[in-house]
């Protein structure tokens, strides 16, 4: 069982968890929900189409300007607020590395802190604890926040994936954050070159296998892109043919940019193992 805020999520349920960017930078949307309305009208969407987690962002991953934890806060701690006024119901998670965000996100609302930089705050995990939110514990190759790789290696990449993130969820139940709601994410990108990326999707299973609930990020990234030499308004193919695999391979949360597109694709992937009935089934039986 995984439980997230007023949610709880089966163990063949697929989730889909919807990306809103409050930045002006960001790789993918270019500031497209910076402001209020834009991103208020983008949750609406967004759980119209199948997502049961909104994920807001108040800071770009990659390199750009400089963001102090107050303007991070700024952009993100009333919008938490409102969204939670106005959907009461679905999952808020705050895509955050400070534990000062983090703190500020919980008193708003939020009910999971997405962890991207694996923990390089140590104080955001006690946040989580303090709050009884959940918690996304993430491999970043020990990367500080907003830095790109550079000629990263790993003797095996899975095996640093399951030490790190399984020390970080383990840390995090030993604070009082509730087991049920850690889940433990591979990072793609974060830390590692394509084919880091490509591995940790191939070996995903061994990351199911420990008991966690997995989380991918996998959303029109640059491993997509390198792999298909696509840029980024172009990966969408890409990015869900690497969503089916992660679904068969067990993956629980998918963090995305394109909800509809996934939830076809999860559920299409439920449907084939056994998870979920056809919609309908007519065929034949006129």
């Amino acid at each position: 069982m995984l439980r997230l805020g007023r949610r709880e999520f089966a163990a063949h349920e697929p989730v889909v968890m919807a990306i809103v960017n409050r930045t002006p930078d960001s790789f993918y949307d270019q500031g497209a929900t910076f402001r209020d309305e834009p991103a208020l009208a983008r949750v609406e969407q967004a759980v119209a189409e199948g997502a049961a987690i909104i994920d807001v962002g108040g800071v770009k991953a990659g390199p750009g300007d400089e963001v102090s934890a107050a303007e991070e806060a700024r952009r993100t701690v009333g919008f938490v607020a409102e969204v939670r006024r106005r959907f009461p119901d679905v999952v808020i998670s705050v895509d955050t590395w400070r534990h000062e965000v983090g703190e500020a996100v919980c008193e708003a609302g939020a009910d999971l802190l997405n962890d991207a930089w694996g923990g390089v705050d140590p104080k955001l995990a006690e946040v989580a604890a303090r709050y009884g939110v959940g918690l996304v514990c993430t491999h970043a190759g020990g990367a500080e926040p907003r830095t790109r790789p550079h000629r990263v290696t790993y003797e095996d990449v899975m095996a640093d994936v399951l030490q790190v993130t399984l020390g970080l969820a383990e840390r995090a139940v030993g604070l009082g954050v509730p087991r049920e709601s850690v889940l433990i994410d591979p990072g793609h990108d974060f830390g590692k070159n394509t084919r880091h990326s490509l591995e940790a999707t191939r070996r995903l299973g061994e990351m199911v296998e420990t008991g966690w609930p997995v989380l991918v990020s996998l959303s029109n990234k640059d491993f997509v892109g390198e792999t298909l030499d696509r840029p980024v308004k172009e990966r969408l193919i890409g990015t869900l043919a690497t969503t089916a695999v992660s679904a068969w391979l067990g993956a629980r949360v998918y963090r995305v940019h394109e909800v509809a597109e996934t939830r076809q694709v999860l559920d299409m992937v439920a449907t084939i193992a056994g998870h979920r009935a056809p919609a309908v089934a007519r065929r034949g039986l006129a």
